[in-house]
C-alpha cells in the first residue's frame, strides 16, 4: 500500500468536495448541468452539495484513517464513489463530451486510489509502504 499517495488523493479530495460544497458551480459547469447562460439551476446546487460533503468526508477519511484495515476501507469507499460516478455520470450527463470528460476523472481518480491501495515496493507484497 502506498500510504503516502493515499494521503495525498484523500486530502486532494477533501479540499475539492468542501469546494463543491461551498460552490457547486465547480461541478456544474464542467458537467454541462448549466442554463443557455451557464448558470446551474438552484436545484442543481441542492443537488451537488451532498456529493461534495460526500467527496470532503471520504477524502478527510481516506487523509486521516489509520494504517491497516481502517485505511483498506477508506480507500475502497473512495474506489466505489469515483467509479459509481463515473458510471452515473456517464450514462446521465446531457453531453457528450461531457460525459466522456466526467467519466474519464472519475475512473481516473479511483484508479489512482486503486494503485495506491494494491501497489507497494517490490519486494515488501504492496504492504507497509509509507511512500
Amino acid at each position: 500500500m502506498r500510504v503516502g499517495l493515499l494521503r495525498t488523493v484523500g486530502a486532494a479530495t477533501a479540499a475539492y468536495g468542501a469546494a463543491v460544497a461551498a460552490w457547486p458551480d465547480l461541478l456544474a459547469r464542467p458537467s454541462g448541468l448549466v442554463d443557455e447562460d451557464g448558470r446551474p439551476a438552484p436545484d442543481t446546487g441542492v443537488a451537488l452539495r451532498p456529493l461534495g460533503l460526500r467527496d470532503a468526508a471520504s477524502g478527510v477519511a481516506l487523509a486521516t484513517a489509520p494504517e491497516g484495515a481502517a485505511l483498506r476501507t477508506a480507500a475502497l469507499v473512495r474506489i466505489a464513489a469515483d467509479w459509481g460516478d463515473s458510471l452515473l455520470l456517464g450514462l446521465t450527463l446531457p453531453e457528450r463530451d461531457k460525459r466522456l470528460k466526467a467519466v474519464a476523472v472519475s475512473v481516473g481518480w479511483g484508479a489512482l486510489t486503486a494503485y495506491g491501495l494494491l501497489s507497494g515496493p517490490a519486494g515488501k507484497g504492496g504492504h507497509g509502504d509509507r511512500g
